[in-house]
């Protein structure tokens, strides 16, 4: 998994409530099992004038310049809601979205965002407001810095808040793990405890 520590960035408004993962990635973009060739998906809907098109809509936020280059989101509320599809994912990674920054998040979309290398960042409503007003006063100038190393997102300005994330997320998000290469930085501890159980409870183990 890809190590995520900091990240500064342009930023892309995309102020939408409840977007779900059938918008992140329709199913009929969903041509492959692995985690690849899903990038050109990513939004189809929104992106492209029509579906199975790829002719772009001019309007979309990230078919304009500078947010083609946009490595963070800015969103609304329940963001990845819907289908637990680890496609969508996938997508905005391939993309290059390495963190997203709404009120709220799909729980599932939330998880499957850890354990692919993308830091879901909650902030109040109003704040993701005022970091999108502020982006698109200069995008090209105006970047923003999602530190997961003391959990914060600033601005070039100094304006700067915190934000808390899961302990056992940050630490795989840091490390660069997955779930199982965490258990296994315990395994001295995993296999004593076993070896503690198998005196107190031998039978167990016959």
């Amino acid at each position: 998994m890809e190590q995520f520590t900091s990240i500064t960035a342009i930023a892309a408004p995309l102020l939408r409530i409840n977007i779900d993962t059938d918008a992140i990635i329709p199913s009929r973009e969903m041509r492959t099992v692995g985690k690849t060739g899903l990038a050109r998906g990513m939004f189809a809907g929104w992106r492209y004038k029509a579906p199975g098109s790829r002719e772009e809509n001019p309007d979309f936020i990230l078919n304009r310049e500078p947010y083609r280059q946009a490595r963070i989101l800015l969103s609304g509320a329940n963001f990845g809601c819907g289908s637990s599809r680890e496609h969508a994912v996938w997508a905005l990674h391939e993309w290059g979205i390495r963190s997203i920054i709404a009120p709220s998040f799909g729980a599932i979309f939330a998880s499957n965002c850890v354990r692919n290398g993308i830091l879901p960042v909650v902030l109040d409503n109003a704040i993701v407001e005022s970091l999108a007003r502020h982006v698109q006063a200069d995008p090209a100038k105006h970047l923003l810095t999602v530190s997961l190393v003391d959990c914060t997102v600033s601005t070039v300005a100094g304006e700067r808040h915190g934000f808390t994330i899961p302990p056992a997320d940050r630490e795989m998000l840091l490390e660069g793990l997955d779930a199982i290469a965490v258990t296994l930085k315990r395994d001295d501890e995993i296999r004593a405890f076993q070896e503690r159980d198998r005196q107190r409870r031998p039978w167990i183990y016959l």
